[in-house]
């Protein structure tokens, strides 16, 4: 199992999430979040650092069987880029997940996701 965190610009989410129930991946969370990358260094005006602002983003989050990591994945990247790809289009990350529960029913593993 796996847990796919995505961090993409605002104004992508719904061309994201319409791409993922297409690839048949429907069980996401999404959190709005806010954070700054590369797309803003910290500069230095008249001998003072000025540190960037932060840019709302939104988080996805998504567990998922091995099986469907790749699919998941490659729906973000391709949906998420601008154009050939521009800093500030987003992060994947990809993690391990060891166990997964359903409250309701007690499942466990991946019948449970």
């Amino acid at each position: 199992m796996k847990l796919i965190t995505a961090i993409i610009p605002e104004e992508k989410l719904d061309e994201v999430r319409e791409a993922l129930i297409e690839a048949e991946i429907e069980r996401i969370t999404v959190s709005r979040v806010s954070g700054h990358g590369r797309q803003q260094e910290i500069v230095v005006q008249r001998g003072k650092k000025v540190v960037p602002n932060l840019i709302p983003k939104i988080q996805i989050t998504i567990a998922c069987n091995d099986d469907f990591e790749g699919i998941t994945v490659d729906t973000i990247i391709r949906t998420a880029r601008h154009g050939a790809g521009e800093v500030g289009d987003g992060k994947i990350f990809v993690q391990d997940l060891k166990e997964c529960i359903r409250i309701r029913t007690g499942e466990r593993g991946g019948q449970a996701i």
